[in-house]
């Protein structure tokens, strides 16, 4: 049966499109070699018998920045769901009102979606996509499809990366979701993209469910504009 999304595109309009105000960068940039140097260890790694597989969470589920061929629904083991990379002061997040975006961390299993890549230009679209993701080497995990076991990288945090932090509690986050908003958009439009996307691949996840529920419980507060 069909589920209703509480978090409609009327609540996250409540919210201003988006704010100018951007706070420091917190993660040093990478040696210059660091993009080009992973992108050929995950290629050298690539099964040819299954191609180059990314296993998508978030974003990357509705704007994956790369040419794709095939995408599945899909588990992965030992890793879940997490908003643990705040805070965010740029793009979805300002210093007033700052953000958490969307990483795999461990423990659990994460529902998602996995993206085959092109395999015309495959090195300049790797590079081009690892340019936009934090600067940490992906993991490879086994994606379970409908179709078999596939390898896939995934975009996983590391505890020693700068701006990883475990979850607030749910409330506190739900709050901090419902206010903030950057240069590029807010967290209610990046939640209501991530739950009506999963959901279209006939993926239910619990906890970004609950999530949104949340978060569309206090935008209804807010005055239409």
């Amino acid at each position: 049966m069909q589920r209703s999304i509480s978090l409609t595109r009327a609540l996250v309009n409540r919210l201003p499109d988006r704010v100018d105000a951007e706070g420091p960068v917190r993660a040093s940039a990478p040696d210059p070699d660091f993009y080009d140097r992973t992108a050929d260890a995950i290629l050298e790694a690539v099964d040819p018998n299954h191609g180059l597989w990314i296993f998508a969470i978030g974003s990357l589920i509705w704007n994956p920045r790369c040419p794709v061929i095939d995408r599945r629904a899909a588990m992965v083991r030992g890793w879940r769901r997490s908003f643990c990379i705040g805070p965010m002061m740029r793009h979805r997040g300002n210093p007033d009102a700052p953000g958490r975006m969307l990483s795999l961390d461990r423990g659990g299993e994460c529902p998602g979606v996995v993206l085959q890549v092109d395999s015309e230009n495959q090195r300049d679209s790797l590079v081009a996509l690892l340019n936009l993701e934090p600067p940490i080497p992906p993991v490879w995990v086994e994606a379970e499809t409908p179709h078999g076991v596939v390898p896939a990288i995934a975009f996983a945090i590391h505890p020693d990366f700068p701006m990883y932090s475990p979850e607030p509690p749910e409330d506190e986050l739900a709050d901090l979701l419902a206010s903030a908003v950057g240069t590029i958009g807010s967290m209610a439009d990046y939640l209501l993209n991530t739950v009506t996307e999963l959901e279209k691949a006939g993926i239910h996840d619990p906890y970004i469910w609950r999530m949104q529920e949340m978060v569309a419980e206090r935008l209804a507060r807010l005055p239409e504009r």
